[in-house]
Order: structure tokens, then C-alpha cells, then sequence
């Protein structure tokens, strides 16, 4: 790739002056007319310029705008863009593909990798079900939608972290315009008296409800530890780091997300066990038997659960003991709905499920009257099965469950095992931070599913990214080797 200070003495001056006669002469006749949108060409022709000759300030600005951005939603046709992130990473995935067509060329290394492997056989899977769907538009709708999201972020990602600084690029990207909605959704709170059920949704129209909310501050919440407290770096950023992480936490209290608390308290357990050096066979072992347990005795403790009538409460202790209400708390109840339906989906289809994102769609006539609550809707507009694993069970079948599952599993050891690969402190503290993110968000994705929204796709993948990126490129690398390279050696011609 040539230096970015050749890129403009390329342009020929003609070629300058005909396009600004040529604005000119747009402009006048669009003044005249009362056509002012015309104004907007600027910022087009801007963003043409940098797709083709900066593709990393265009996939930073895809992630500074993803917390800020704002669903259009069109349930009718299955199908909703985020305004201004989805413009953006559609444009990456395309000049992605265009240069990668032209050039014939990337990493073998990232794409020999497990996590790399394991997210192209989901992809490929995805392709074949959205073929047998039981409606292709929305299914295949549904697969250019996770395109863009996983090959900007993933592929291209992988290719960026090279440099460390794209790492802490991408945390600062996202933490900022995310402070700026916890402050935005704290003052709309109060101004109803911190209520909680207003605080269901103070955080719209950037975040749909307090789930998805909930979600994406618990997941963030180890990088901004990370940019607090690590000695490292300099006085001014620990400050801005702890003023981030004020707000997160101040944000997840208000939240009042279940599902995020939860996933909070199973990262947390994570981090403890790996400073007291505890080796990742044994927390799976110690995941697997739990699973086991519930599995053999899942009667017994349903009867149990059912004995609980405490509902969601602005109380805190109260909020915390509803989580296992599913006797009367509607929320939980409707869950279990959803899950029973995309069940009786699953036995229907076990092998190619109903094709990806038409789960809404068709569950309807798979719920029994008995376990529809005061929340259940025939119409199919009031979201998906409500969990990551059962979701893709349904729509993708049985071997599209176990991929997400395969995924978790790569993506969670090669995360925990990259501590004793990494020489680099402030990379080791990254590695366990992104790992700790990931697994709050898994744990949330037991009862909750976002991974087809840009909010939480967006650094879901990144995060991913990451630890592909430093197992590839880091492992052995001496302190500061990468935070120092020329931004020339970054391969984004590739990206």
C-alpha cells in the first residue's frame, strides 16, 4: 500500500476543479429548486474518499457510531438498519470483498485458526439453511446482516489489532458515545424517580429495552478496569478510565437487566479463578457438571422455582430474588414460552431448522395456551426465541446449536490460554479483559439473544477478533513491540 502521504498529490488538479465546478453549478440549481438535501453530496463524495483511501477511520467511525446509532426498524419485512453504523459496515464489507476478489490475497494463518475455522463452518451452515428456509428473504436477509457485521470486525479486525493501538482505538471508540448514552438514559431516569418500570426503557431510541442495555455495559465493563487501573498508563487516562467505568456500573445498577447481573457475577467467577490459578479444564468440568445436575434433576428444582413468588422489584434484593420466579414474574414465564415453542420447532425440523431469523415468524402456532402469559404475541413483533443457543436450535437445527456451542467453548480456552502465551502485561491484562466481556455476554445469551444487532455484534466479533489477533500475531512479543510499529506495517490495504 502506498504512503498515506502520496494518496493526494495522486489527484490530478483538473480533476479537482471539474468536480468543484461541477458541486457548484448541483448546488445553485438544487438552491433554486428548495431541494437542500443536495447539501448532503459533500459529505458523500467525503466518505467515498476515505472507503477508498482510509478504511480504518471509516471502520473506526462504524464503531464510535453503533452505541449512538438508531434502528429503522420495518417488522413487515423481517428486516431493520441501524442509522448511521449499518450504512458503514456495509460499505466495509463490500470494499472488503472488492479487494479481496482483485488481490487474491489474506492470512492464511487467521483463517487456519479454531475460532476462525469454527465462525466459517457457521457461516457456511448458515448458507445451507437459509436455502431449505421457510422463508429465504428473510433468512438470507438475515445472513447479509451477520456478514457485515462478522467481516468488518472479525476479518478486518484481526487484521487491525495487529497494531495495539487499534485495540485501545476500539475501546475508546465505543466507551465514549456509550458514557454519552448511560448519561442520557440516567437523567431520563431520574427524571421519572429512577422507577423501574419506566427504567425498562429510559435508554430508547439508542437501545430498544434494558436487556440489550444491560447486555453491552456488562461487557464492557472489564476493558474500562482495564483502562482504570492498569499502572501502564498514564495518570490523565486511569482518569478517564474510572470516569468510564462510573458510568457503567451506575448504568448496570439502573439497568435492572437480570440476565446482565447474572452474567456480570459469572465473569467475575471466571476472573477469580484465573488469579488463583485455576486451569480451564476444571472450570469446564465445573460448567459441564452443573449442566448435568440440572439436566438429572431439572423436575426438582422447576418444582422448586415455582415456589418463589417474588417479582421484578425496583428493590434490588427483591429484583435479585425474581430471577428465579417462574411462578408469577411474566418476563420469566414468557421465556420459558419461547423456549417450549422454538423446542416443538426444533422436533419438527431437527436437522435444517426453519432458516435463520424466521424463528418470530412462525412460532406463534407451536405455543400452547397453557404457557402463554399477559406479554405472548401471535403477531411475530415482540422478538426471538430469547436465547443464543435454543434461537439457532430452532432456526438452524440441532448442528446449528452445537456450532454456537463449539464456538463458545474455542473462543473461551484459546481466550484464558492466551495469559500464559503473552509476554506483553498490558496484552495479557487485554486478553483476560476481552475474555471476561465475552463470557458475561455468553452467560447472558443463556436467556437473551442480540447478536443480530449491530449493538452487540459490533464488539462481540471485535472482541473475538482480538484474541485471534493476539494468539496469531502477539504470542512471544516483548512489551510495547506492536504499540510502536509504523502505521505502514498495519495490513490495511488488506482490509
Amino acid at each position: 500500500m502506498p504512503a498515506k502521504e502520496s494518496i493526494v498529490p495522486a489527484f490530478r488538479m483538473k480533476w479537482f476543479y471539474l468536480v468543484t465546478i461541477i458541486y457548484l453549478v448541483a448546488s445553485v440549481y438544487l438552491i433554486i429548486h428548495q431541494k437542500y438535501w443536495g447539501f448532503l453530496f459533500p459529505i458523500g463524495v467525503l466518505f467515498i474518499f476515505f472507503f477508498l483511501f482510509s478504511l480504518d477511520f471509516v471502520w473506526i467511525m462504524a464503531v464510535a457510531s453503533t452505541p449512538l446509532a438508531i434502528n429503522m426498524a420495518d417488522s413487515e419485512l423481517g428486516f431493520g438498519v441501524s442509522i448511521p453504523s449499518e450504512p458503514l459496515m456495509f460499505g466495509l464489507l463490500i470494499i472488503f470483498f472488492i479487494k479481496l476478489f482483485y488481490e487474491r490475497q489474506y492470512d492464511w494463518k487467521i483463517l487456519r485458526h479454531p475460532i476462525s475455522v469454527v465462525i466459517l463452518i457457521q457461516l457456511l451452515w448458515m448458507l445451507l439453511t437459509c436455502i431449505n428456509s421457510e422463508i429465504p428473504i428473510v433468512s438470507f436477509k438475515y445472513l447479509l446482516s451477520r456478514l457485515w457485521f462478522v467481516v468488518p470486525f472479525f476479518f478486518m479486525g484481526v487484521l487491525l489489532f495487529r497494531d495495539h493501538r487499534f485495540i485501545w482505538r476500539f475501546f475508546w471508540a465505543y466507551l465514549i458515545p456509550l458514557g454519552v448514552v448511560v448519561v442520557y438514559s440516567t437523567v431520563h431516569h431520574a427524571s421519572f424517580g429512577f422507577n423501574e418500570e419506566i427504567g425498562n426503557s429510559v435508554m430508547t431510541p439508542f437501545y430498544n429495552d434494558h436487556t440489550a442495555y444491560g447486555a453491552i455495559l456488562a461487557l464492557m465493563l472489564p476493558p474500562a478496569l482495564v483502562l482504570s487501573f492498569n499502572r501502564d498508563f498514564s495518570f490523565y487516562v486511569r482518569l478517564a478510565g474510572v470516569g468510564v467505568l462510573t458510568l457503567l456500573l451506575i448504568g448496570l445498577f439502573l439497568s435492572y437487566s437480570r440476565a446482565a447481573w447474572i452474567g456480570s457475577f459469572a465473569g467475575l467467577a471466571v476472573a477469580i479463578a484465573v488469579w488463583l490459578k485455576i486451569k480451564f479444564k476444571y472450570i469446564f468440568l465445573a460448567i459441564a457438571s452443573i449442566v448435568t445436575v440440572f439436566s438429572v434433576f431439572q423436575r426438582e428444582i422447576l418444582d422448586r422455582l415455582e415456589k418463589n413468588k417474588q417479582d421484578s422489584s425496583a428493590n434490588f434484593v427483591e429484583h435479585v430474588r425474581s430471577i428465579s420466579n417462574i411462578s408469577s414474574d411474566a418476563s420469566n414465564l414468557e421465556r420459558i414460552n419461547r423456549w417450549q415453542a422454538a423446542f416443538r420447532l426444533t422436533k419438527e425440523r431437527p436437522l435444517l431448522g426453519w432458516g435463520p431469523g424466521t424463528y418470530q415468524f412462525v412460532y406463534a402456532p407451536y405455543q400452547m395456551t397453557r404457557e402463554k402469559t399477559i406479554i405472548s404475541t401471535n403477531a411475530g413483533d415482540k422478538g426471538n426465541a430469547h436465547s443464543e443457543f435454543i434461537g439457532p436450535m430452532s432456526e438452524q437445527g440441532i448442528p446449528g446449536m452445537l456450532i454456537v456451542v463449539a464456538l463458545v467453548i474455542v473462543v473461551v480456552y484459546y481466550g484464558l490460554s492466551l495469559r500464559h502465551k503473552l509476554t506483553d502485561r498490558r496484552m495479557r491484562a487485554v486478553s483476560l479483559a476481552v475474555t471476561v466481556g465475552l463470557i458475561t455476554y455468553f452467560v447472558h445469551g443463556l436467556l437473551n439473544n442480540f447478536l443480530d444487532t449491530d449493538k452487540l455484534s459490533v464488539p462481540v466479533w471485535a472482541f473475538i477478533a482480538m484474541l485471534v489477533s493476539l494468539d496469531v500475531y502477539s504470542r512471544g512479543e516483548r512489551k510495547g513491540e506492536a504499540d510502536n510499529a509504523s502505521e505502514s506495517e498495519i495490513p490495511t490495504d488488506l482490509c
